[in-house]
Order: structure tokens, then sequence, then C-alpha cells
């Protein structure tokens, strides 16, 4: 028989633990994001609730909170009140966005573009967003422009931009070149933040431009400003900012990754995609991510290369539903060459064969598309970048009807003079003239086009000669200069070598383009650098030299100042600027040039110049010969020496 003192203590155990359960149900439900929600006492308060919960979806499914969403909508259509059912319909449609269910995401907004005139301006702003990202996913471009249009109507943006279209439509160097035009100017200094989003921004560009390694340098640089931000324990950072913050982390580290598999760094890559995939899901959970399945994909990718196939098999049937043509053809692709190596032949013909039909169903529609939209694009873009672009309409309507009025008077000289010969003769003779002056013309053209090339392969030998004599004077130079054994004079004739190899390289350049008028800046200076290095042995080869002036073209009668300018301020840097170590030293040259002006800037962070410099400016050789390089670019040198360092930067045309 059981002592009747156990029942009564199993009994209390047994209400202990009940209660603790219930205590803990009760704390859970205190704490879920979802009851929160729910809790909350009006419309209103869902909806500012809804859009301001960072990761709200990771207690709760997408599922569980669109089952909620469609409560409060059924309610609020019984009653009709249209007000709420309005805003539950909005919250319902961004929930289909984040389970990548675009189309019918963007049947129920434009269902409620339809009475926007009833929204307050807030409200509109939310859905013309949700519209923007819908189109931008289903690859709608021009109905995105006109949503974007409709957004700088109301007022919610000064202008309308174009980068992200570009890229999508796979115009990446136009994207990117227009977003550092546009955004560049709008990222503070002190915002680390929004300088991590940017320059990863622009290495993606770079990287689906397949230029993995500037694209990798660009992604380090974005971790590096996205670490500060996150460690930077004097801000004060909300929630949603912390839950952004650590969502890019995963983003960059998944594109690090990315720039390693295509560079074939495949045992680099795959600790950076799984970090990736891992983060992503746990700060964007409930969501559709495309990076996570392109980083899954390559991870697939990478272990195919490394021949592990079990792990490949994994990855590839780990519940993949790639939206875009893009991932669904490259999945496709590796289960294809997944099958090829291990043997099962037929099966990689079927999936071979399935990339075959959706590049036979797509190519000749989405070449017609994309045409109509970059047609689109292009009209809207120039429109709205380009202040005289009336006025050009203008004149060139000026000058097709005058050309037009041109023709009708050639037109009617024409037909006269049909009229008037209406003879055989006339026209044998027309005709043979007509042969005459073509053949007259080929020869004409054929002479003009053998001359330029003959004159293009003058110049290329006059500037390769002026190279060689050049060098001859570099090495005379270094010839003196052991000759020689006054430190002034070895110092000077040092000096003076760099200057010649500085323009030397001008002409080298030169010759080995295509194009003999400009200069590919951002090659010339690098080359300019490596130059200078190698004349400066002990100096310069542990600084981090940063240079910012891709595609930049200057001519010659530019680009020789400029190299001589860069190679006085590159030598000062490395002679005086780290006297005790350049491990921490760090060299700033940008030059950027829009139209008729242009902008250089050169900074270092060493010990800056002396107090005395105005006054040595004088006796400088140095400085006196930038000067005069400045004057002739027709602008004035301009010294900070208030930072870090030392910071030289002028304007010029």
């Amino acid at each position: 028989m059981i002592n009747p003192f156990i029942k009564i203590g199993q009994f209390c155990f047994a209400l202990i633990l009940f209660t603790g359960v219930a205590l803990a149900q009760d704390t859970s439900l205190d704490e879920n994001i979802l009851n929160k929600f729910k809790n909350q006492e009006n419309v209103a308060g869902r909806f500012q609730f809804f859009y301001s919960t960072p990761n709200r979806y990771k207690e709760n499914s997408a599922y569980d909170w669109l089952d909620a969403v469609n409560i409060y909508l059924n309610s609020a259509e019984k009653i009709k009140d249209s007000i709420s059912a309005q805003q539950y319909k909005m919250m319902q449609a961004q929930i289909y966005f984040d389970l990548g269910e675009f189309d019918t995401s963007i049947a129920i907004a434009k269902e409620l573009y339809e009475n926007k005139a009833k929204m307050d301006l807030p409200t509109k702003k939310v859905l013309l967003d949700l519209m923007d990202d819908d189109y931008a996913k289903l690859k709608l471009y021009d109905k995105q422009l006109e949503v974007r249009q409709e957004k700088k109507d109301l007022g919610l943006t000064n202008s309308i931009a174009f980068y992200d279209i570009y890229a999508n439509m796979g115009f990446y160097i136009k994207a990117r070149n227009d977003y550092i035009m546009e955004m560049k100017k709008t990222v503070r200094d002190d915002d680390y933040f929004a300088k991590a989003k940017y320059h990863n921004n622009v290495g993606n560009y770079l990287r689906l431009d397949k230029s993995s390694s500037v694209a990798l340098a660009k992604y380090k640089e974005a971790m590096g400003y996205l670490t500060v931000f996150l460690n930077n324990i004097n801000q004060v950072k909300t929630e949603k900012e912390i839950v952004e913050g650590n969502l890019l982390k995963g983003i960059i580290e998944g594109n690090i990754g990315k720039c390693y598999t295509q560079l074939k760094q495949y045992e680099e890559a795959i600790p950076l995609l799984e970090s990736s995939i891992a983060t992503i899901n746990e700060y964007n959970k409930g969501k559709f991510s495309s990076d996570v399945i392109e980083n899954t994909l390559d991870l697939a990718e990478c272990n195919l290369q490394l021949e592990k196939y079990k792990t490949v098999e994994d990855y590839l049937n780990d519940d993949l539903k790639p939206v875009s043509v893009e991932n669904v053809i490259k999945m496709n692709r590796l289960y294809a060459t997944y099958f090829d190596r291990i043997g099962d032949y037929k099966t990689s013909s079927d999936f071979l064969k399935k990339n075959a039909r959706i590049r036979d169903s797509i190519t000749t529609t989405d070449a017609l598309l994309k045409q109509q939209q970059l047609k689109s694009l292009v009209g809207q873009d120039l429109a709205n970048t380009r202040s005289m672009i009336d006025e050009q309409k203008l004149a060139l309507e000026r000058n097709r009807n005058e050309m037009q009025a041109k023709d009708e008077r050639i037109n009617l000289v024409f037909i006269s003079l049909v009229f008037t010969l209406l003879g055989f003769a006339g026209m044998v003779y027309a005709y043979l003239k007509s042969i005459k002056n073509q053949r007259l013309i080929a020869e004409q053209k054929f002479i003009i086009e053998n001359a330029l090339v003959e004159k293009d392969s003058l110049l290329k030998e006059i500037h390769h000669r002026v190279k060689n004599n050049l060098q001859m004077v570099s090495s005379l130079l270094s010839l003196q200069t052991k000759n020689t054994r006054s430190k002034a004079a070895i110092v000077a004739l040092e000096e003076g070598k760099s200057r010649v190899k500085a323009m030397a390289l001008i002409h080298q350049k030169l010759y080995q383009n295509d194009d003999l008028s400009v200069i590919e800046m951002q090659g010339y200076i690098e080359s300019l650098i490596n130059s200078i290095q190698s004349v400066y042995k002990k100096g310069g080869h542990n600084i981090n030299i940063t240079i910012d002036a891709e595609g930049t073209e200057l001519d010659i009668d530019r680009a020789i100042p400029f190299g001589l300018i860069l190679n006085e301020l590159v030598s000062n840097s490395f002679k005086y600027a780290f006297p005790e170590d350049d491990e921490s030293g760090k060299i700033y040259i940008h030059l950027s040039k829009n139209g008729d002006k242009g902008f250089f800037e050169y900074s270092d962070n060493g010990i800056g110049l002396p107090e005395d410099t105005d006054e040595r400016a004088n006796s400088s050789m140095g400085i006196r010969l930038m000067n005069r390089l400045v004057n002739q670019l027709q602008s004035t040198l301009n010294i900070d020496k208030s930072t870090e360092g030392v910071r030289f930067w002028f304007n010029f045309k």
C-alpha cells in the first residue's frame, strides 16, 4: 500500500510543476512578438507595430502572421471598415512579398493602389515602396519607373533612381557609375553603416561584372566600416539598427564568399558562405532571401569542385525554391554536373534538357521585353538626368524639319529633272555618272582610312621613341648617380629620374592604347606608384594606398602635369611622412572628372608638413614645381594641415 504522505508529496510536486509550466507559458506569451501585435489596441497600432518590428518572423512563421492578419481583415470587411481593411491588406501584401510570392503581393497592392486617393501620405509611401520592390522582383521595370515617377510627383523623393534597374537588366558598369554619382555625395563620413552599405553595393556591381578581385577589396572595405558600426559602444543603437547591421554582415560575408568562388578559391569560400546563411536565417527569419539561395548554390559549386559529392547532394536537396530564372538555370546546371560526376548520365541529361527548354522559352520573349524596357528606361533616364534635353529635342526637331524641307526641295528638283529629260540617254548618263561617283567615293574613303591607320601607327611610334628616349635619360641619370659622391646631388638626380619616369610612363600608356587621345588614369596611377616604389626601395611597401580614379580619362596635356604632381606627392610621403614606421601608413588618391569639371585630392596620415611650410614654399623646388604644374591646369593648389597628416586638393577644367 502506498504511503499517503508520498501521495501528498507527488501531488504537491505535480502542482508546482504545472504552475511553473503555466507561468513559463504566460511569460512566453508576454514575450511573443505575434501576441504583442494582437494585443495592440487598434489597427493603427498593429500597422505601426508590424512595419517597425525587425525580424518579426523569428518566433512565428510568416504563415502564422498571415492567418492572424486574415482574421482581422475578414472582421473589418464584415463591418465595412474600409480604412482598417485597407491597412490589413497592405500587411497581407507585405507578408506575401516576404514569402517570395511576388505575383500575389503585387495583385493586392494594385487593388489598393486604385483607391490611393483615400490614403494619407505615409500610407501611400509604404504602398508605393512595396510596389517598387514587387516590380523589381518581377522584372517589370517600366511599371517600376511609373511607381518611382509617382513617388517623385508626391514629393516622397527628390529624384528617380535608375542604377538598380540598370543592374537588374545586366548593365553593371552603367549601374555602378550611376550609383556612385547618385549616392556617394549622400553618405556622411561618420555614418559607418551607410558607408558599409555603399561599398557593398559598389562591390555587387563589380562582382556581377566579373571583376572579382576589385569587388573583393570593396567588400572587405564594407566589412571594415560595418565592424566599426557594430562595435561602437558609444553609439546607442535601436533593435532595428542591430538587426539590420547583423543582416548586412551576413550579406557581405556571402558576397565575399561568392568572390572567392568566382576566383576558384573554394576552401576560402565555404566557411564564409556557411556563416552568411546562418546569419541571414537568424536575422531575416521567415522571409524569402535570394542571398540564401545564391549562397547555397555557391556552396554546392564549391563542394562539387572539391569532389565532396555527398555534401553537394545535401545542399541541392535543401528545399531550395529559386525564383529568378538565373538561379533555376544554375541549380539545374549543378544537378547535371553532379549526376554526371557520379555516373548517372541519364539524370544529368534530363537536367541539361530542362535548361535548354528554359532558355528556348525565354530567349525571344525575354529579348523583346528587355528591348522594350530598356527603351523606356533610357527615355526616362534622359528626361530626368539631363536638364538640357528639351532644348536638344527642339534643336533636333528644327534640324529634322530643315532636312525634311531640303529633301522635299531635292525631290521636286529631281522630279522636274526627270520630266525635263524624258530620254533614255539622259537616264543612262545619270546612272553611269552615279556609278563613277560611288567608285570615286569608295577610293577616297579607302585612301583616308589607310592614312588614318598610318597616322595612328606613326603616333604610336613617336610615343614609343619618346618613351625610349626618356628611359635613356633616366638611365643616364642613374649612371650619374653612381659616379656622384654628394648626397644632395644624388637626391636631386634621383628626384629628376623619378620625374622623367613619370613622363615616360605617360608615353608608354599612350602607345599601348588603342585610343591615342586619352589615358586611363587608374592604371596609370597604379603603374606610377610601382615605379616610385622601385626608386625608393626602403620606403612605401607597407603603406596602404587607396586609388579612387576608376573610369577617369585625361588627355596628354593634363596627364603629364598630373603625373609630375603625383610623383612629387607620393615621393614626399615615402621619404618624409612616416619616419618611424609605415605599417599604419595610409595614402588616399582621388581623381574624378565630370564633363568639363574635375577634382583631385591627395592625403596621407603621416607626420604632416612642418610649421614653416609657407616660408619654405619659395625655396622648395617640389612645391614650386607643383604650383607651376597646377597653374598649367588653370587652378590653384590647396594645402590642408589641420587634419591628421596632410591633404592637397584642387579643381581643374
